[in-house]
């Protein structure tokens, strides 16, 4: 392992942060302190500014923990490359459906393992955020402002003759789109030099060595049977909107779900995590806990918040001015977990990293969670998860298939 590698790692394991927890401390309060168990290498945390793309960051992210893993090495890969191409196509399904899909910032988790194998890969040196007005961060408010009507209007107009067409053979309307977020975020290159050695998006990608097919996309509720029995091996199309490709993931058992997360960062394998993220107990302050307390109805702490101007480094009159005492956290069962999804008071806001376990000073514990709204909270950008958050709000998540237990893998035809 190389000596950056090792600094990271040693940078992880010595993270202290202030928590809330299921015991109760004397007063008067002492600083929370947190104690890593275990965790895997991560990159840098990033800052996706004023862009609604947390599905790039973190499934970037993602990937480069799995790139220091079989790599022994840290990359810095481009989540404008992903977002581009994700962005063509979304176009694409929504003018086919008239509009029914919609188009927009968006994006699930199988986008990004969905990339892998269609896009490639290239180096964020390649295509930069921000890079088309020079800036190092995104601020995709006027691309989303040129360029969602344009969509739209394709999709739901009435066009007289049907679509128009270049001599080439393509749709005008697609030209017209690509050449927007081109104007945005910059051309996709086609060859690039990295380290000496000349690549194509889809050379670079077999590269690095990464495969859709090594990821399990998985989920847990109960209006679709469980991937078991009759139906061992299906999957279901989680309905959120920004679930646009309709990707498929594996129905679980709760607690299975819960069990591959905890043994999947044990084996040294971090997870790409879907969650909500306007929830009462989600602090921008960096400690997230389920109280059982009753959902806000409006979407302050969403992702969706953060790009459209809310500053997570200041917080706002619905959340914590500081650090509260730790509170008893609720266990919710798959029937609640469920119900908060059929009424909307669970809903994908946010994607993230899951990389670590730690505890906090009195013994209660949490997972460490890579963010990627910068330098935010009290701890970096990284948040401090209770399990029993990441029990109820899950939406879904994805793991190399290699961390799954072989028992798992047979009870739900992993393969």
């Amino acid at each position: 392992m190389k000596k950056s590698v090792l600094l990271a790692a040693v940078v992880l394991a010595n993270i202290n942060a202030a928590a809330q927890g299921t015991q109760r401390p004397q007063a008067p309060q002492p600083k929370y302190v947190f104690t890593t168990v275990d965790s895997v290498a991560i990159s840098p945390v990033k800052n996706q500014s004023n862009a609604g793309t947390c599905w790039a960051y973190s499934g970037v992210g993602f990937l480069e923990s799995e790139l220091i893993r079989t790599k022994k090495k840290v990359f810095d890969l481009s989540e404008m490359y992903i977002v581009f191409n994700s962005y063509m196509e979304r176009a694409e399904k929504a003018v086919r459906t008239s509009g029914d899909v919609s188009f927009s910032q968006g994006g699930s988790l199988y986008d990004v393992t969905y990339a892998i194998d269609h896009y490639g890969m290239v180096p964020d040196s390649e295509m930069p955020a921000g890079v088309m007005y020079g800036k190092t961060l995104s601020n995709h408010s006027e691309l989303t402002a040129i360029g969602d009507p344009m969509v739209q209007a394709i999709a739901k107009g009435r066009l007289r003759g049907g679509m128009q067409v270049s001599p080439d053979g393509e749709q005008l309307w697609k030209k017209a789109v690509r050449a927007v977020h081109e104007v945005y975020l910059g051309k996709c290159p086609e060859k690039f030099t990295f380290e000496g050695k000349e690549y194509t998006p889809k050379t670079f990608g077999q590269y690095l060595g990464l495969k859709g097919s090594d990821y399990a996309n998985l989920t847990s509720f109960t209006h679709h049977p469980y991937s078991v029995g009759e139906f061992i091996g299906e999957g279901f199309a989680i309905e959120v909107q920004d679930n646009w490709r309709w990707g498929l993931s594996l129905n679980l058992e709760l607690d299975d779900l819960m069990r591959i997360i905890e043994e999947a960062i044990k084996a040294g394998y971090s997870i790409h995590w879907a969650s909500d993220v306007s929830e009462p107990g989600f602090s921008r302050q960096g400690v997230v806990t389920y109280n059982d307390e009753k959902a806000e109805e409006s979407k302050v702490g969403s992702d969706q918040a953060h790009w459209v101007g809310a500053d997570p480094t200041q917080p706002d009159a619905k959340q914590e001015q500081k650090e509260v005492l730790p509170k008893p956290q609720k266990v919710v069962t798959p029937a609640e977990r469920q119900a908060m999804y059929d009424g909307k008071t669970t809903t994908d806001d946010h994607g993230m990293q899951i990389f670590g376990i730690a505890k906090d000073q009195w013994g209660n514990k949490y997972y460490m969670v890579k963010n990627s709204w910068g330098d935010s909270g009290n701890y970096h950008g990284i948040y401090y998860v209770t399990p029993e958050f990441i029990r109820a709000k899950t939406i879904n998540l994805v793991v190399n298939k290699a961390a799954i237990a072989k028992d798992l893998k047979n009870k739900y035809g992993i393969k």
